[in-house]
């Protein structure tokens, strides 16, 4: 998108979602398309995790990054970080109820993607092809 361009473009009736002034939503899209959140997430709907569960069941995230992402999450209300007196701490993850709202819509992303895929693929061929 431009500098300039805030909309996205809709059928005649206008624009779909429009943020020609602050909307405060940028924040929230942030966390959502960063790269391992809803990983992160998807694993955390099938129920609660252990740190190092996650980390197995997420391929190629750090324990840094998924430290990160799990503090993010929990900042943002979306994950709940319980702490058991053990020894050694015993530290378990789970999504809220906010959380879990979202899996709705990354479902939905899941989806369109899986029925997209081929032609998007089709078209990132016929594009390479063009290209010197």
């Amino acid at each position: 998108m431009s500098v300039g361009h805030t909309e996205v473009t809709g059928d005649a009736t206008g624009p779909v979602v429009s943020c020609a002034e602050e909307c405060g939503v940028r924040d929230v899209q942030d966390r959502l398309g960063d790269k391992w959140t809803v990983h992160v997430v998807v694993e955390l709907a099938a129920g609660v995790r252990r740190f190092k569960e996650l980390q197995r069941l997420v391929p190629g995230i750090s324990q840094r990054m998924l430290t990160l992402t799990l503090r993010r999450l929990e900042r943002d209300g979306l994950v709940t970080r319980t702490v058991y007196a053990t020894v050694p701490p015993q530290v378990e993850y789970e999504l809220t109820e906010t959380g879990h709202s979202m899996t709705h819509l990354i479902k939905a992303l899941v989806d369109w993607s899986l029925e997209h895929r081929p032609v998007i693929a089709q078209a990132r061929r016929e594009f390479d092809e063009r290209q010197p």
